[in-house]
């Protein structure tokens, strides 16, 4: 899935990065500097930001260059190579990561990038997939639309409770990857930010290596979301019951007796 990304400026350069932070963004002029400034006081790992945005006249391009140039921060500036919409940006920053850890960050201040350390800690441990978690103990939620919530957290803790799915929070788009699985694993989401829930489901399905930190996730409060629950919520279904359906079918194949000459 990795190949070669199109419009790429890098604004500097790192002698080791440790870990790439893609970070999607459409007209987040208001929020970058604020996202920028967080990567650089919370994150002490090596460390480059991926911003990907659809148009060249995106608002959030020259504040986040001057933001990064200030805070020393290694910004990689990529035009999305697969059209419009967070699915096409995040595989393009993906694509353009140099890092061997990577990590989905959203540019409206909603992520907790206090958690970025300890979720890189697990990866060099030998996780496959850090999940950022709301409603494991220590999570938080503070702002979110009621209903967005509360599917949410029914969906992560549905899943957690009837499969195993190691996270109580498989929705949440906050997330660090080891490259390795991000090779392994093909992304079929085309909606929007069911990619997360995708990417969670096919790494426990596949035997790779799950696990969570508690997070807290903050609504924004500045510029305009462009989550769209009601368009989306197909998509999610759609990988919720993938979930459902492969997880118990492995644990099946797991536990199911042996049979044929031979079997006890």
């Amino acid at each position: 899935m990795f190949g070669t990304s199109g419009v790429e400026d890098r604004v500097s350069n790192m002698s080791s990065t440790a870990l790439s932070l893609v970070c999607p963004v459409y007209n987040e002029g208001e929020n970058i500097r604020a996202v920028v400034e967080g990567v650089s006081r919370c994150v002490s790992t090596p460390c480059e930001l991926v911003l990907v945005y659809d148009f060249d006249e995106d608002n959030t391009i020259a504040p986040a260059a001057q933001a990064a140039a200030d805070c020393g921060i290694d910004l990689v500036l990529c035009k999305n190579t697969y059209g419009k919409g967070v699915v096409g940006a995040i595989k393009t920053g993906i694509e353009s990561a140099r890092a061997p850890a990577i990590a989905v960050i959203m540019g409206d201040c909603s992520d907790d990038l206090s958690a970025v350390d300890v979720m890189h800690e697990k990866i060099t441990s030998g996780a496959d997939l850090v999940c950022g978690s709301r409603y494991m103990r220590g999570g938080r939620q503070i702002g979110a639309p009621p209903l967005k919530a509360f599917l949410s957290r029914m969906a992560g803790l549905s899943l957690h409770a009837l499969v195993g799915l190691p996270s109580h929070d498989a929705t949440n788009n906050f997330k660090m990857y080891d490259r390795r699985f991000l090779r392994a694993t093909p992304i079929e989401s085309r909606a929007g930010f069911e990619i997360g829930l995708e990417l969670t489901a096919k790494a426990f399905v596949t035997g790779f290596k799950v696990t969570e930190v508690p997070v807290t996730w903050t609504e924004r409060d500045r510029g305009t979301s462009r989550f769209r629950l009601l368009n989306w919520l197909p998509h999610y279904l759609r990988w919720y019951v993938y979930a459902l359906i492969h997880a118990r079918r492995k644990a099946a194949a797991v536990f199911s007796p042996p049979s044929g000459p031979g079997s006890i």
